[in-house]
């Protein structure tokens, strides 16, 4: 698949695996696509690429696909396999949110990184950023308040609560990072 059209392709596919399935996965995930479309200044001609990336990031928990209850891993399986997806949005996918410590509590991290290498720090920053500056209704929130959210959803307890509050620093400091490019960004003369 060409890099052009990338979202043409990637929103009415995200769609048919989320929208019935997981109505509030979808609404979070068109969030989060939104929020690529705002930080598209920095990105340049990757721009696109994080869009479809970002609207295709939670495929993993429709049921259809998910294998191993591990979302990154078990959604960039499926572009890769079943639909012979862009190589960067699959690597975008498998990585995204600091996955890889997720999948290391998961005793997932091996296979994880073994089948997708990570994708640029920009992109993987970017990425991070979009997710954690969306709430579960695909509405804009900040980094903090995400991932109070989600541990607070799954139990400070978990897996997954206690996985979000390893990975606060890094999501923060992704988000700051982008920040920081979208402000340089400003700056720049015309």
């Amino acid at each position: 698949m060409s890099r052009t059209g990338l979202t043409e392709w990637a929103y009415p596919l995200a769609e048919s695996l989320l929208s019935e399935s997981l109505p509030r996965r979808w609404k979070h995930s068109l969030g989060v696509a939104e929020r690529a479309r705002t930080i598209a200044p920095v990105l340049g001609s990757d721009a696109e690429l994080l869009e479809a990336a970002a609207v295709l990031h939670d495929i993993g928990y429709a049921p259809d696909l998910a294998k191993t209850g591990f979302h990154p891993l078990d959604g960039a399986r499926y572009l890769r396999d079943a639909s012979q997806a862009d190589e960067r949005v699959v690597r975008l996918v498998a990585h995204h949110s600091c996955a890889w410590m997720e999948a290391e509590a998961r005793g997932f991290r091996e296979e994880l990184e073994s089948e997708f290498p990570r994708e640029t720090p920009e992109l993987t920053d970017a990425l991070c950023y979009c997710d954690m500056n969306t709430t579960p209704d695909g509405m804009a929130t900040g980094p903090v308040d995400r991932v109070n959210e989600i541990a607070g959803r799954y139990g400070p307890d978990s897996l997954i609560g206690t996985f979000i509050r390893r990975a606060e620093p890094e999501i923060l400091a992704s988000t700051a990072r982008v920040l920081e490019r979208l402000a340089a960004t400003k700056r720049q003369p015309m």
